[in-house]
């Protein structure tokens, strides 16, 4: 990662009036690094797996994300002459049917994803409110999912309005997380070099050992899901001015911080909890638990968690819009007019597709219609996440999908960057990470954090099963209508 030498054409174009902005690849590293992992996304498998879930961080950095990344490069420099993004990808390589079923998954997914954001933006201002976390004595599943609804009714209502500026927001709260969350690394390193008591007892070789369960398996759905994304940055390739030489640097250095992240803020969090017994709630509250802990130890008691429940909430609002926005742009697209009835790509005055947000609230409202049936706000918490551990992982499949159908007639395409040249090589890595992803996401559907057989685990099981066919099983649905429509339209013009 050393400087940049400028041969003359560089400096001729840096000297040029109004010429164009070029974005430097650390730039495209860090803005796709906030928007794929943030500190909390450590907790969920350091609660599942224990500190065991060290070894699955460094496994899957040289056997998964390292290749992803890279396979996110080769994607995005193939088709960069495209609007970038998954769909192009898969309907470049293969045909329209699988970019619709791609931009499909792709939205779909998303869903959840946005409850689950909604609901981190009421506990991250519970924290700024009341300090600790009794939130879940305060206030009842239901007003819980009605305020969780009414977040998300509100953002939609004001997206116009907030969009361009949540975007910038959504960019500085993701480097204030990122800094939150290399702080937190390295101010717990400090802390035990200065006499604080590690948590984790005995903290030894055996504790990193992994218990190869049905549960270890089931929860690695999760992990992908923190770790799944490289392709978002595939846009940014046509802002780059040497994407050729560039932008494998970007996904390297996202692979490298990810990397980083996960395995040493594991080991940090080890510091101030027993990985052999962790609070039943670490999911939702861990992360204001480990700012509380961190403030004490050096000595500024609270002043640490309530700056980072500022930046939670701040991160999650501009999450929630850009969110919000992006879900929309699918029934926009080609594939989106193809595939969609018309009413459903009907645009506002602003350019807007304004059923597509109608179908972004009906869709949140099952979701917490099947919450309101969970037992507590930490069980619906937990459940939300188990939920994208399954789905995320489904639509990361086509990333190597596409990989995949490429490579194998690789002599119609041109690359310029190619991740791994050996044709066998290529497919054999896309293959593992295809199946990988496959199964781990097949693997979420077992519950986690109840016990096997039990009314709770039949009960998330069945939600689990329910949730996954209407969110896919819609995709059926949508063509047929479209079909239907055209087929009125048809006799409607032979009349």
């Amino acid at each position: 990662m050393g400087g940049k030498n400028l041969d003359k054409e560089d400096i001729l174009t840096d000297l040029t009036p109004g010429k164009k902005h070029y974005m430097a690849w650390p730039v495209i590293a860090l803005i796709d690094f906030v928007t794929i992992i943030s500190f909390e996304n450590i907790f969920y498998p350091f609660q599942n797996q224990g500190l065991s879930v060290v070894i699955s961080w460094i496994f899957l950095l040289f056997s998964y994300v390292i290749p992803y990344a890279l396979i996110a490069a080769q994607m995005s420099l193939t088709f960069d002459n495209q609007e970038g993004g998954l769909a192009s990808w898969v309907r470049r390589s293969t045909n329209d049917t699988l970019g619709y079923w791609t931009s499909w998954m792709y939205w779909v997914q998303s869903v959840p994803y946005i409850v689950d954001v909604s609901n981190s933006v009421i506990v991250s201002f519970s924290w700024m409110i009341f300090g600790d976390n009794s939130l879940d004595k305060k206030m009842s599943t239901f007003w819980f999912g009605m305020l969780t609804f009414v977040i998300i009714l509100v953002f939609i209502l004001l997206e116009n309005k907030l969009k361009n500026s949540l975007e910038i927001l959504s960019l500085l709260g993701g480097g204030a997380m990122f800094i939150m969350s290399m702080l937190f690394v390295l101010l717990a390193a400090w802390a035990v070099m200065h006499g604080h008591h590690i948590a984790t007892q005995p903290f030894n070789w055996g504790a990193f050992k992994p218990s190869f369960s049905l549960n270890y398996f089931s929860t690695t759905g999760l992990l992908i899901f923190a770790m799944s994304g490289a392709e978002l940055a595939a846009p940014y390739v046509s802002q780059m001015k040497n994407p050729k030489r560039d932008f494998p640097k970007a996904m390297w250095m996202l692979a490298i911080m990810t990397g980083f992240l996960t395995i040493f803020g594991t080991l940090a969090l080890s510091m101030f909890f027993n990985a052999h017994h962790i609070p039943h709630d670490f999911k939702m509250n861990g992360p204001y638990y480990a700012f509380q802990l961190l403030g004490e130890s050096l000595g500024v008691g609270k002043l640490l968690m309530y700056i980072f429940a500022v930046v939670q909430a701040l991160f999650m609002m501009a999450q929630l819009a850009v969110l919000l926005d992006a879900s929309s742009r699918v029934f926009a697209g080609d594939v989106g007019e193809k595939f969609m009835p018309k009413w459903l790509t009907k645009k506002n005055k602003n350019g807007r597709p304004i059923h597509s947000y109608t179908f972004t609230v009906g869709l949140s409202l099952f979701l917490l219609l099947l919450t309101g049936t969970l037992p507590n706000i930490n069980t619906i918490y937990n459940w939300l996440l188990n939920v994208n551990g399954i789905i995320s992982p489904y639509k990361t499949c086509w990333v190597f999908f596409a990989f995949i159908a490429m490579r194998m007639h690789q002599e119609k395409y041109h690359s310029d960057y190619v991740f791994i040249k050996n044709r066998t090589g290529a497919l054999t890595v896309g293959w593992w990470c295809l199946i990988f992803t496959f199964i781990c996401a097949t693997l979420g559907f077992v519950p986690q954090n109840v016990e096997f057989g039990t009314f709770a685990f039949n009960h998330q099981l069945i939600l689990n099963i329910i949730t996954v066919i209407v969110l896919f099983g819609l995709g059926f649905i949508l063509p047929l209508l479209r079909k239907h429509e055209k087929n009125k339209e048809l006799s409607g013009s032979i009349d």
